[in-house]
């Protein structure tokens, strides 16, 4: 069985892509949906690798023509994910990831109910910084007016951290990795209807371990960090006690 329908978000700088390609790595049948966009290829960015670049006035036709699953518009440029990934992606009995920012998956979970949300943030404002500068540093350019546009908008992305079903952060990335490895296998098992063994423990527990509502002493000092209080506490759940209920659990 396969067709789940994976989000994972992250402020830009949160290393988002490096967690993703190791994930595509390491675990087969799942799909990278690759998102349009009217923005300018950065570096040796390539179209259909990491991005469809199209023109403004073309993704507004395909915008206007219920082409795209979501969209959205950031730092002046439109952003979005076109329908047939998913249907290619189902036909050909796999999984499919979507890598969308908060605006998206909003849009994607008001269609697909029961997807798996994934958040991933950095550990705090410093390594954010960090990590923006030296990437602009790559590209040949760093400019500190948009560095600190990005870290107010990594702020506000992080304010809806609740909203998600799993959330990472992302301070050992081989630590990022496993645990995204986990959500993954564990999803699969949970819609297969396998039992729990002794082989697939192990990744329940570490899923688990990613829920808002069991990781609150982490997420909490990372919040702070950013000048944000953590929200209402939300249900305690379980996964290995709650396996055969295959609801979305929201």
């Amino acid at each position: 069985m396969a067709g789940i329908l994976f989000i994972i978000s992250a402020p830009s700088g949160s290393g988002k892509s490096t967690l993703v390609n190791a994930l595509r790595s390491q675990v087969g049948g799942i799909d990278f949906s690759i998102s349009w966009t009217t923005r300018q290829p950065r570096g040796s960015e390539q179209t259909g690798r990491e991005y469809h670049f199209t023109t403004r006035d073309e993704f507004e036709r395909m915008r206007d023509a219920g082409e795209f699953l979501e969209y959205a518009e950031v730092f002046g440029n439109y952003y979005g994910t076109a329908r047939r990934s998913l249907d290619e992606a189902k036909s050909g009995g796999r999984d499919l990831l979507l890598d969308i920012d908060v605006q998206g998956a909003v849009q994607v979970r008001q269609r697909v109910p029961e997807a798996v949300t994934i958040f991933v943030m950095p550990p705090n404002p410093k390594v954010l910084r960090t990590r923006l500068r030296n990437r602009s540093r790559a590209e040949g350019y760093v400019d500190e007016a948009v560095l600190q546009r990005r870290l107010n908008e990594a702020k506000k992305e992080i304010e809806n951290y609740s909203q998600y079903r799993y959330i990472l952060v992302n301070d050992v990335l081989e630590r990022a990795v496993a645990q995204l490895e986990a959500v993954v296998v564990v999803e699969r098992i949970r819609q297969e209807g396998r039992p729990i063994d002794q082989r697939t423990k192990r990744e329940f527990e570490i899923a688990e371990g990613c829920r808002e509502a069991n990781s609150r002493e982490r997420l909490q000092p990372v919040l702070e960090s950013f000048g944000i209080l953590p929200g209402p506490h939300s249900q305690q759940y379980s996964l290995l006690e709650t396996t055969d209920d295959h609801g979305t659990n929201e």
